[in-house]
C-alpha cells in the first residue's frame, strides 16, 4: 500500500485527488489535523514520510514545499504552474512523445495547466510529425467552466450573479496567460499562440480550439489526423474521435465529470479548426495527476479515474 500526502487538500484540485484516492484499497492517505495542516514542520514530516506528495498550492508556496522535500523516494507531483517549465521536471502528460516511461521513473513530476493540456494535446503531435512548423502562425481559445478560477471565482458565480456571469467572459487579454510557457516549451513552438481563455457559466467542462490556415498545414486536413491518431488511436485517456463521430454542434461540458479527453479535427483544407474535449478538473487537472500518480507507482494508468 502506498501512502500519499496531499499537500493543499482544501483547495479544489486537492478535493477532487482525494475522492478518487479515499475509494482506493492500495493507497494509505496521509492526513493532518486541521491545526497543523499549515504548520511548516508537520508539513514536512508529512511530505517525507509519503511515497506521492501531491502540491495543491499557490507557485511561492508549491516551491517552498518542494523544498521541504529531502526523502529520495518520495515522488512530487506539483499542480501548480511553479516547475512547468522547469527542466528539472517530468511534464505530466504521458500520451507525448516517451512521456510515459518517464514520468514511471521520474521523482518530480509537474502536473500540466488545464488550458495547456488542451493546446499541447492538438498542437505537440503536429509539430513532431512535420506537419506545421515550429514557426507555425497559431490562434487558440478555450472555454473552461467557472470551477477553473477556484474557490473565489466559485463563490462568484454561485452566491448570486449578476448579468455579466451569464455569458462568456474572456480574461488574459494582455496575451500574457501563464500556461502561456508551457505550451510554447512542451511543443517545442518558435513563438506563443494568440491565446484567449473564456469563463463559461457551468461548474466544470473545457473545450480548447485551436485554429490553421492551410497554407500552415503540410498535407493538409488528412496528414493532422493521421498525425493524431497515431499518439491518440489507441484505447487511451486521450483519443483522436473523427468528426463525423461527433454532433455537428460540440458542447464544453460533453466531458463533465470524466478524467478523459477526446480530440477531432474538422473543416477543409484551407481552414482547419482543431478540437480538444475535456473537464478542467479532470484531464485538465486532478484526473491527470492521479494518473501520472498510478504510472509513478506502478499502477494500472487508469486505476480510479472516471473514463
Amino acid at each position: 500500500m502506498k501512502k500519499v500526502f496531499i499537500d493543499g487538500s482544501a483547495g479544489t484540485t486537492g478535493l477532487r485527488i482525494r475522492e478518487r484516492l479515499a475509494k482506493r484499497a492500495d493507497i494509505s492517505l496521509v492526513t493532518l489535523p486541521e491545526e497543523f495542516r499549515k504548520d511548516i514542520s508537520h508539513r514536512k514530516d508529512a511530505l517525507n514520510s509519503a511515497d506521492v506528495a501531491f502540491l495543491c498550492l499557490p507557485d511561492a508556496a508549491a516551491i517552498e514545499a518542494a523544498s521541504l522535500v529531502e526523502n529520495p523516494s518520495t515522488v512530487i507531483i506539483d499542480t501548480s504552474t511553479a516547475h512547468r517549465t522547469n527542466d528539472a521536471w517530468q511534464y505530466g502528460f504521458a500520451e507525448l512523445r516517451d512521456f510515459r516511461r518517464k514520468i514511471r521513473i521520474a521523482r518530480r513530476i509537474a502536473n500540466p495547466g488545464c488550458h495547456a493540456s488542451g493546446l499541447i494535446a492538438l498542437v505537440e503531435p503536429l509539430v513532431e510529425y512535420g506537419v506545421i512548423a515550429p514557426s507555425a502562425h497559431l490562434s487558440a481559445y478555450s472555454l473552461t467552466g467557472y470551477s477553473g478560477g477556484g474557490k473565489k471565482m466559485i463563490a462568484e458565480y454561485e452566491s448570486a450573479p449578476g448579468q455579466d456571469f451569464n455569458g462568456g467572459r474572456v480574461y488574459a487579454l494582455s496575451q500574457a496567460h501563464k500556461h502561456l510557457p508551457e505550451m510554447v516549451k512542451v511543443c517545442a513552438l518558435e513563438r506563443a499562440p494568440v491565446f484567449s481563455p473564456i469563463i463559461v457559466p457551468h461548474y466544470s467542462g473545457m473545450e480548447t480550439v485551436v485554429m490553421l490556415h492551410g497554407d500552415e498545414v503540410r498535407g493538409g486536413i488528412a496528414a493532422i489526423e493521421d498525425a493524431l491518431c497515431k499518439c491518440y488511436c489507441e484505447n487511451g485517456v486521450v483519443r483522436f474521435v473523427k468528426a463525423t463521430e461527433l454532433p455537428a454542434v460540440v458542447s464544453s461540458i460533453s466531458r463533465t465529470g470524466r478524467d478523459d479527453m477526446i480530440v477531432s479535427v474538422h473543416g477543409n483544407d484551407e481552414r482547419v479548426t482543431l478540437v480538444a474535449l475535456f473537464d478542467n478538473l479532470g484531464k485538465g487537472a486532478s484526473g491527470a495527476a492521479v494518473q501520472n500518480m498510478n504510472l509513478a507507482i506502478g499502477a494500472d494508468e487508469k486505476e480510479g479515474l472516471e473514463l
